[in-house]
């Protein structure tokens, strides 16, 4: 008896879910002989881990006429998207000009401790922290995310310094008024 509902349940849950198959919607796969998770990613370009994460799969085995989800649902892909937006706290105009820090009795050496001189690629404006508090994560237009991790003399209200390293391109920047979009 037993044997017999065991049957008829699995047979219910096969019939269950080829019916559910046969509506299944353009985000799925129906894996075929010869495939494998990574021709499957490559196909759609998606990654192996969201296949197995989507298909709740632990283990890289798969089996011909088995259903995948190949995509997100639009629902799971707009929650994903909401999250990773950066809110801005404030965005504010302000006087850019930009400085090095190789200049004649210059340190190189930040308010903040950073060392430009040993990191001559690193986005780092000078603010006056009264505006922009040091430390914070910011985007200046035109210059691209910087941290605040200098002060200087002439760094009153609104105004900054961005970092370039080239004598001659931090001459090309000038002044200019440029948003900066305060993140953190």
């Amino acid at each position: 008896m037993k044997k017999f509902i065991l049957s008829i349940s699995t047979v219910l849950c096969l019939s269950i879910g080829i019916s559910s198959g046969a509506f299944a919607s353009s985000n799925t796969y129906t894996v075929k002989s010869g495939d494998s998770l990574w021709k499957i990613s490559q196909k759609y370009k998606v990654s192996v881990s969201n296949l197995k994460k989507w298909n709740h799969l632990k283990s890289d085995n798969i089996f011909p006429k088995q259903k995948l989800v190949i995509s997100q649902t639009k629902k799971a892909a707009a929650k994903k998207k909401t999250t990773q937006k950066v809110k801005a706290k404030k965005v504010i105009t302000v006087s850019a000009t930009a400085y090095t820090g190789s200049c004649k009795g210059c340190s190189g050496i930040t308010a903040t401790g950073i060392n430009l001189k040993k990191n001559p690629k690193m986005k780092v404006i000078s603010v006056d922290p009264k505006v922009i508090p040091l430390g914070s994560k910011v985007y200046v237009e035109g210059y691209g995310n910087a941290i605040a991790g200098d002060t200087g003399g002439a760094m009153k209200g609104k105004k900054i310094d961005v970092f370039i390293p080239s004598k001659k391109k931090a001459l090309q920047w000038g002044r200019k008024n440029v948003k900066v979009t305060i993140l953190k």
